[in-house]
């Protein structure tokens, strides 16, 4: 359903900074139906990737040997990314506040952590320099949280957040407000399932189920090694 909802954000023609595993998913699903004229670019360098299967990794060599280009990572960043030639670049993290702002560094005190994770990596540049920031989460407390241990990127241009309970989209104040819900899930589910009080629409939507193209489609982007 997260991946689904959120391919049906892209448009045809987006340029996407795209991640591994959701983002992906979403991407590539979107390339496939409705937007086959979504470019996808990964951080490695690859533009316009199409691949088959869905990669395992940045470097997979799928992506390069499916690509219109392949640049060097300088340049991917320099010249597209901080360039503003990225519509839509996704993003996850270990915790999100009201605002958007997202934390993938460490969990607890900066000197004295109770986990130490990944990092930005590029999560800052996509943050600031893409047109718009997708990011894509479960949503539970411990994630979606009052105040973040660490501010790892901004959440300026942060249009939607893709949940497995709904969606949530920042408000005329700045403040992600839950404005669509998926099909079973009640409001108080997504409110139990945030740190904050949560703000919801007036006119809450419902996202609508599946059609039995988008199953298909979804169905047919196996990861690459999976069992077939």
């Amino acid at each position: 359903m997260m991946a689904i909802a959120a391919a049906r954000r892209l448009g045809d023609g987006d340029v996407c900074f795209v991640g591994i595993g959701l983002p992906s998913l979403a991407a590539n699903l979107a390339r496939i139906t409705h937007a086959p004229h979504c470019v996808l670019i990964y951080e490695s360098g690859t533009i316009g990737a199409k691949p088959t299967e869905l990669p395992l990794s940045i470097g997979d060599g799928q992506l390069a040997e499916t690509a219109d280009a392949v640049v060097s990572v300088p340049e991917m960043f320099a010249y597209w990314l901080q360039g503003g030639r990225i519509d839509v670049g996704f993003l996850g993290a270990a915790q999100i506040d009201r605002r958007g702002n997202l934390n993938s560094t460490v969990i607890g005190d900066y000197d004295r952590p109770k986990v130490r994770l990944p990092g930005g990596g590029a999560a800052p540049e996509i943050a600031t320099s893409a047109r718009d920031v997708f990011v894509m989460l479960e949503q539970t407390p411990r994630t979606f949280v009052e105040r973040l241990d660490f501010t790892t990127s901004v959440g300026d241009r942060v249009r939607v957040v893709v949940t497995d309970l709904g969606m949530l989209e920042p408000d005329e104040e700045g403040e992600l407000t839950l404005t669509q819900i998926h099909p079973g899930v009640e409001p108080e589910q997504v409110q139990e399932a945030t740190a904050w009080e949560l703000r919801i629409a007036e006119e809450l939507d419902v996202t609508e189920p599946p059609s039995d193209t988008e199953l298909v489609a979804l169905r047919s982007l196996r990861t690459k090694g999976a069992p077939a």
